[in-house]
């Protein structure tokens, strides 16, 4: 642990999936967590979701804990107090490109646009994604987007693969233009070049001017890695093994109190 700069507030950067809410239905945000945000706000500390969702797919229930502001889809699009304040946006034709390339890969997409999803209805429904229809989409949330509308645009993409997938031909071409980031089970996350969760953390403390050993980040997946590695104080949350050489610290698991403990540990709460 670095101690921090007191002339400065600490900023933390939370992951949503596995960190801050349980990564299955039941999609439980425990009492101790957003009790622990809402102590480290109140001794004035920042608060920012980190998260591989775009800003639409941040629901009313993690809203309400009161954070300070959104870095979303891995640093695309990022918010502070209500504005936006960085926006990355892909060109419609290139989206369509990309599109193409994927249904020639024959990998089943879902492309994830600020303000909505678009599917893929040429291309194969399988168990992954309506296991993701069930535990990531909140109820209420419009899922009619289709590859072939007019609005179709996208801010980054995620794809499972299966036998008949041509992968290699995925990795280079799709390669040339995202980081491809292997979540595990053939899940591919597609983001793109020159933007990551760690990029986002970057924007938000040299806006705020908050030197780097003020800076906290808490995750759980492959895709927290660039946050973590981003900071001096970075924390895993039990469970999620593959990130223990990653970090500086190992919390306990969601349900088990994970980001009080944390929070507790850096003397944030």
């Amino acid at each position: 642990m670095i101690p921090y700069n007191n002339s400065k507030p600490s900023v933390i950067f939370f992951d949503i999936d596995g960190t801050l809410v349980t990564e299955d239905k039941r999609s439980i945000i425990p009492d101790s967590a957003s009790n622990a945000i809402a102590e480290t706000r109140r001794r004035g500390n920042l608060t920012f979701i980190n998260t591989g969702r775009t800003a639409f797919n941040i629901g009313s229930r993690v809203r309400e804990l009161g954070f300070d502001g959104y870095v979303c889809g891995c640093g695309t699009y990022i918010e502070y107090e209500g504005k936006v304040v960085s926006d990355n946006r892909l060109e419609q034709k290139f989206c369509r490109k990309i599109a193409e390339i994927v249904r020639e890969c024959f990998v089943t997409p879902v492309y994830e646009d600020r303000n909505g999803y678009f599917f893929d209805d040429k291309l194969p429904m399988n168990d992954a994604l309506r296991n993701f229809l069930d535990v990531f989409v909140d109820p209420g949330i419009d899922i009619t987007g289709r590859v072939d509308d007019d609005d179709f645009i996208f801010d980054k993409f995620v794809v499972w693969l299966d036998d008949s997938s041509d992968e290699e031909k995925f990795r280079s071409e799709i390669g040339k233009y995202f980081d491809i980031i292997d979540r595990g089970g053939r899940f591919f996350e597609n983001v793109p070049l020159g933007f990551s969760k760690s990029t986002g953390i970057r924007f938000i403390l040299d806006r705020l001017g908050i030197p780097i050993e003020n800076a906290y980040a808490i995750g759980d997946s492959m895709n927290d890695i660039p946050m973590l590695r981003a900071v001096p104080n970075s924390i895993a949350m039990g469970g999620a093994e593959q990130l223990y050489p990653y970090v500086s610290y190992i919390t306990t698991p969601i349900e088990k109190d994970g980001i009080a403990n944390a929070l507790e540990h850096f003397g944030l709460i």
